[in-house]
């Protein structure tokens, strides 16, 4: 009787082992694959709590929520021949666990290599400025090159890929630096110059109407008066009017140009040569010699002219007769 209840007792034990053998649970976020000695079984169990064959089925239990996978940063260089390093991260899921189980290893490295693969292709295909102002279409091109080699034979689907920084080198952050300063103070300039054509155009219009009013002006400068006096007391302000101005001017400049017309000296007209008197002296008086600069030429504007007076008197005085050969001439014709 003993030995009986022994071996009730060992079936029950051993019944109860191949019965948790053969329960599986299986979460809402989960599918379950059985593998029966080593084939496939093509019904995937869904969430809840599943039987298998103790003996010769394995189940494999694949998590079908979204995964984020960070992508480590890359070094690449981009159309323009900019070097950066990028990094980025992927958010993908599996839509079909027995592709996900049977065609890859492991499916979550498999992503990570293609992501970074993709990572520089894209990026050896972009500019630098598209790669910092467009980053959504250099995240929806990564995804659609990400989704080719990965849903179809893999069983997973990219949901999502985003670049999260851009390191840059220090040179070329000072180079885009100096360049957003520059942009920066051109607006500012453009902006500065806008406004003083509004303001002059304003002014313009001020003025066409007040021209047409004249008792305008003389209100603006009452009012001018009033605002000056009611800020220092103390200061006492005449307005003279600008029409006395422009009378002294015209004024000035009527004086000024008689006063240098007067002061301009008319040039002398040269002397026309005259012969000389007969020398009463024994020894005639010497001609005044022409005065000569360093370089050897006459000094004046008439220096030429002077010259050759001088030449013609000295040639002249040469040829005219002395007194005693006036005197011996003369006296054979008195006796």
């Amino acid at each position: 009787m003993g030995v009986l209840i022994t071996v009730l007792v060992m079936f029950a034990v051993a019944g109860l082992a191949l019965l948790a053998l053969s329960l599986r649970n299986v979460q809402q976020y989960e599918k379950g694959v059985v593998f029966r000695f080593g084939r496939l079984l093509p019904d995937i169990r869904g969430p809840g709590l599943r039987v298998i064959r103790p003996i010769g089925d394995r189940m494999r239990k694949v998590s079908v929520q979204t995964e984020v996978l960070g992508i480590p940063p890359q070094g690449s260089i981009t159309a323009d021949n900019v070097t950066l390093t990028v990094d980025a991260v992927v958010y993908f899921r599996v839509i079909d666990p027995v592709k996900a189980l049977v065609n890859v290893r492991d499916y979550p490295s498999a992503v990570s290599q293609i992501a970074q693969t993709s990572l520089r292709a894209v990026i050896g295909r972009a500019d630098l400025d598209t790669l910092l102002s467009d980053r959504d279409h250099i995240n929806a091109e990564l995804k659609k090159v990400m989704d080719a080699p990965t849903e179809e034979p893999w069983g997973l689907r990219i949901e999502r890929v985003e670049i999260k920084d851009i390191a840059l080198p220090q040179s070329m952050m000072r180079s885009m630096s100096k360049q957003a300063e520059a942009e920066r103070e051109r607006r500012a300039r453009v902006i500065a110059a806008d406004g003083e054509f509004q303001a002059s155009q304003r002014l313009s219009d001020a003025a066409a109407t007040m021209a047409d009013t004249p008792g305008a002006l003389q209100l603006r400068l009452l009012q001018t008066v009033v605002d000056v006096s009611a800020e220092k007391n103390s200061t006492l302000v005449m307005p003279f009017p600008v029409e006395m101005l422009r009378f002294f001017e015209h004024q000035s400049q009527e004086t000024g140009g008689e006063s240098i017309h007067r002061s301009i000296p008319r040039p002398a007209l040269p002397e026309r040569p005259e012969f000389p008197e007969p020398i009463t002296s024994a020894a005639p008086a010497a001609p005044a010699a022409p005065a000569f600069l360093l370089s050897g030429q006459r000094a004046g504007s008439h220096g030429d002219q002077i010259g050759r007076r001088a030449e013609v008197a000295r040639e002249r005085r040469d040829n005219w007769p002395t007194h005693a050969a006036s005197d011996s001439d003369a006296s054979p014709t008195g006796g």
